[in-house]
């Protein structure tokens, strides 16, 4: 049956990347999963390549639309009628974004994709976790909301730190209500979201920087664990690097 039988999963991000090794670690521990995302296109491919048959459901959504955002927990309540574990997996970056280089447009896109995004999902979905007193809540941060390094940008990483922030309060706030916050920071990660750094990527940097399962694995471990444990931060890099 799978560490995650019975279990209903939402992964926000979840047409490529960490939202896709996600989805298909959680079904293969028989979880049925939700990936949203906004490329609908990409979605239906990533399903196809999952074959999750009924266990798998396709909801394109902005997640950094409060309604759809509302929209998306819904949908799988009326598709599967639960919701065990919420995934916030959204993110985003772009080429320019030093503080010279970015403008006030470019800072709200980040900060509503990499931030409000996971308080617009965790909003709609905890009041169902609250009802039936159970369920986890994964962020997948950044170590750009551990150390403020100027790699990631800015708005980048002001959106990860206050994302962590989130997690953190939250986990305490509901620390006696069955609702369990983790946050996950991975290092580098081999994932398209390297087409948007300011200078390419190396083959040799990725062949040893993590891999989209490498986190997944991770995501999935504090999905796992038994109701009275808990691990408010789980930091995940490559070993070669630096982390201080």
């Amino acid at each position: 049956m799978g560490k995650l039988g019975g279990r209903v999963a939402v992964v926000t991000g979840g047409g490529s990347g960490v939202g896709k090794a996600t989805a298909a670690a959680f079904l293969a521990e028989g979880a049925r999963v939700v990936i949203a995302g906004r490329d609908a296109k990409r979605l239906n491919e990533t399903a196809a390549e999952l074959n999750g048959g009924g266990n798998l459901l396709v909801v394109p959504t902005d997640a950094a639309d409060p309604n759809q955002a509302k929209a998306l927990i819904n949908q799988t309540l009326a598709t599967f009628a639960r919701i065990d574990v919420l995934v916030n997996n959204a993110g985003t970056n772009i080429k320019e974004r030093t503080l010279r280089e970015l403008t006030p447009e470019a800072w709200d896109m980040m900060v509503r994709v990499n931030m409000d995004s996971a308080f617009y999902c965790l909003h709609a979905v905890l009041p169902h976790m609250l009802e039936k007193q159970d369920g986890v809540i994964v962020n997948v941060v950044s170590v750009a909301g551990k150390r403020a390094n100027p790699l990631g940008g800015a708005a980048y990483v002001a959106a990860k730190f206050g994302m962590g922030a989130l997690g953190l309060v939250l986990g305490n706030e509901e620390k006696d209500s069955g609702v369990r916050v983790s946050n996950v920071y991975p290092g580098e990660i081999d994932t398209p979201i390297l087409a948007a750094r300011p200078r390419p990527v190396t083959e040799e940097q990725r062949a040893v920087i993590l891999k989209p399962e490498d986190v997944a694995n991770a995501v999935l471990f504090v999905a796992t664990l038994p109701k009275h444990v808990s691990v408010p931060e789980l930091v995940i890099k490559p070993t070669v690097q630096q982390y201080f």
